[in-house]
């Protein structure tokens, strides 16, 4: 039986995209992320931080099946808007503030009708009518108002979201409760926003140095990989419990990453055993045919800081090399070179490569620090013989959670030596432009879509990634040989291609 979680690409690339049953069953959630969710439900301003394929959005869902009306007991009414919408990027000022307030306008609609239909809501798409409906629909209600922004910014789109805060921050009272999900890099938000005071900021990498990190990714195998591998799979050194947990410390706890991982052991399990040669070559694999294309396909959507998109790839090759050296699986990097290369390893975060652990770190020789955890699979790429072994197996697992030295990096290092390129002077996005052949499958885009279908959508005059994104499902559907699941994979592959 093929496993479902390979074949339907919206359980990967979007939780959004999931039906209600297909979340409930695909979904666990640690001790931490009960937590994260707690916060979401309760009062006050909060922004989920987190890389891409973090979790942020499965987080927000679930916070919003946690309150009226999916919850009818809830003192809360739950409203989720994703802010996915191509206009959206390309709006400004009052524009950008009547296409935000209209969103959000359909999105209570859109719960009120599930709630029923026992309100009213009549608001103008103005920030003034809507924060006042607002008001009245959590009297009329007799629940507080908590709306979940998912994708409110991320690295690369900083333009607008001084805007978006403005309004983030208008609404938010002692009954309308505002959420937002962002992506490590988001520097611009607002005069008027002060993000430690005006938000709680809720960092929601998952830590391996935490206890019951091995549990919450064995739960997960359970919960979506149950037909993948057999109790008879793991032997000897070798637990479902160390081995999620391994495959978890890999990836460093991004889900997207560990479901790619999960899935590409499995398939170097031929002989359905677990065994030290099919962990290297799923690490190995994932290093050249995951991370480093995530860096490739990140670039036409960064506007401008697509310069800085290779001396990322040097700051990797730099601080992985001197890591696998030394098999060192954290860095800590001195806060001078940290501040000055901040976009490019920002870059790395929000790709993966890297995750912070300490914002500040005492060094040995001197001055402080920020200590980045490596993923793995790009560690072991540079690692002398490039082989998982029982030592660094245990080592890399650490289940007796030892205190590992991090490798220092100071001024005599090659890092302080790389030298950044001048910004460039717009921020257009250059995938919108894009011909639909960039979304073909490959390395990129492995999800992506079939030569067959892409001349089928050009035939039909779709030639750029943006017409594409403003097509109707309707309007697809009308196309030969492009049915429901095809018009799926079209709406994942360009969800990717833009916003992930």
């Amino acid at each position: 039986m093929v496993n479902v979680i390979s074949e339907n690409t919206s359980l990967i690339l979007a939780a959004e995209d999931c039906s209600p049953e297909e979340f409930e069953q695909f979904h666990y959630f640690s001790k931490q992320e009960q937590r994260f969710i707690s916060n979401l439900v309760a009062h006050g301003p909060v922004l989920l931080k987190g890389a891409r394929g973090s979790g942020k959005s499965a987080l927000m869902i679930e916070a919003s099946r946690r309150m009226y009306p999916e919850n009818p007991i809830s003192s809360a009414f739950g409203i989720y808007i994703s802010l996915r919408h191509l206009e959206l990027l390309r709006s400004e000022g009052e524009k950008y503030e009547g296409m935000l307030c209209q969103l959000i306008i359909d999105a209570v609609n859109n719960t009120v009708l599930k709630a029923g239909n026992l309100f009213d809501f009549n608001a103008l798409p103005n920030i003034t009518s809507l924060q006042k409906e607002l008001s009245s629909l959590s009297i009329a209600a007799q629940k507080r108002i908590v709306i979940l922004f998912d994708d409110a910014a991320h690295i690369g789109r900083e333009a607008p979201l001084h805007e978006f805060f403005d309004i983030f921050r208008t609404l938010s009272s002692s009954i309308i409760s505002c959420k937002a999900a962002i992506y490590p890099g988001v520097t611009k938000f607002g005069t008027r926003f002060d993000v430690y005071n005006d938000a709680t900021v809720i960092d929601v990498s998952r830590n391996d140095e935490l206890e019951g990190y091995n549990t919450s990714f064995a739960e997960i195998v359970k919960k979506r990989f149950s037909m993948k591998l057999s109790a008879e799979s793991f032997s000897g050194q070798f637990t479902l419990e160390n081995v999620a947990g391994f495959m978890g410390r890999a990836v460093l706890g991004n889900m997207r990453g560990f479901i790619f991982a999960w899935n590409k052991l499995s398939e170097n399990c031929s002989n359905n055993k677990i065994s030290y040669a099919n962990i290297t070559k799923t690490l190995i694999d994932l290093a050249s045919n995951y991370y480093w294309p995530l860096i490739e396909e990140l670039e036409p959507k960064l506007g401008m800081y697509a310069p800085m998109i290779n001396p990322a790839k040097e700051i990797a090759e730099s601080i992985f090399q001197e890591a696998g050296k030394q098999n060192k699986q954290n860095v800590l990097i001195l806060r001078e070179i940290s501040q000055r290369l901040l976009k490019p390893l920002e870059i790395l975060e929000y790709t993966g490569f890297i995750s912070i652990r300490d914002v500040s770190r005492a060094m040995k020789s001197r001055g402080r620090g920020i200590r980045y955890s490596l993923n793995l699979c790009t560690l072991l790429e540079k690692t002398p013989g490039a082989s998982v072994t029982s030592e660094n197996y245990t080592r890399w697992l650490n289940e007796l959670n030892e205190r590992n030295e991090p490798l220092e990096l100071h001024k005599p290092s090659e890092l302080f030596k790389i030298k950044l390129p001048e910004l460039i002077d717009h921020g257009e996005i250059s995938i919108l432009n894009e011909d639909i052949s960039k979304l073909k499958k490959s390395r990129a885009y492995p999800y992506g879509l079939t030569q067959h279908k892409i001349d089928i959508l050009r035939a039909a005059n779709y030639l750029t990634v943006s017409q594409l994104a403003a097509a109707s499902n309707e309007s697809l559907l009308e196309l030969n040989e492009i049915g429901e699941e095809t018009v799926k994979r079209i709406h994942s592959t360009v969800v990717q291609a833009i916003w992930m």
